[in-house]
């Protein structure tokens, strides 16, 4: 398990325009930029959509809508680096879906964008990672300056995991799934309101990805 790892890949803190009302029917999305987990406060509440920049224009959509395809060219070999042993044996083949942007595969990021500062106590909020089904391990990483990997969720050594997320931002992982196969993600988020000290947790939803499928 690991709590309270930042937000620590490609993060900005411009706010981007949103595209209007959640989206119901079903999409697959397999290139081009997403925020998979985008979240909002309003009335009280949180609420997560998938940010879909894939069309134009963008749009939010309703998670329990959406499938993350993970493509066949997302497949790359486990480095012979003890660091990397969190994702498999050393030259293993795992997919990974990039922290930096590659036009041939889905670019999913993490955002707060629509979370105003002053709101939550440390201007952060937690995404939590609940639960993973799926045929193997499920795990999200950043890179360092120096190269090297900071994990953030691992679903093989006990979930939940928490994501440490900064108000008004927006970021990258790596997604990394260890065999093809159907992955559910169950996620939610929690703040504490800075006027009054009170936790407020989101509902949970589930993200599909389909690796290879």
């Amino acid at each position: 398990m690991r709590v309270g790892v930042p937000l620590v890949a490609a993060v900005t803190a411009t706010a981007l325009a949103f595209g209007g009302p959640a989206q119901a029917a079903g999409v697959v999305l397999s290139r081009g930029h997403v925020d998979a987990v985008d979240v909002a406060f309003e009335e009280g509440a949180f609420g997560i959509s998938v940010h879909d920049e894939t069309v134009d224009p963008d749009v939010e959509r309703d998670p329990a809508s959406v499938t993350f395809k993970v493509l066949p060219q997302a497949a790359v070999t486990v480095p012979d680096d003890p660091a990397y042993a969190f994702l498999g044996a050393a030259g293993a083949t795992v997919h990974v879906l990039p922290e930096a942007e590659n036009p041939d595969l889905l670019w999913a990021g993490l955002a707060t964008e629509e979370l105003e500062p002053g709101v939550f106590v440390d201007d952060s909020v937690a995404l939590r990672f609940r639960q993973v089904r799926g045929p193997d391990g499920f795990s999200l990483f950043a890179t360092d300056p120096v190269g090297a990997p900071v994990v953030a969720v691992d679903s093989e050594d006990g979930l939940p995991d928490v994501v440490t997320l900064p108000v008004a931002t927006h970021g990258h992982y790596n997604w990394a799934f260890e065999r093809p196969g159907t992955y559910r993600i169950k996620v939610d988020v929690q703040g504490r309101l800075a006027a009054t000290g009170a936790t407020v947790t989101s509902a949970a939803v589930w993200l599909t990805f389909e690796v290879c499928r």
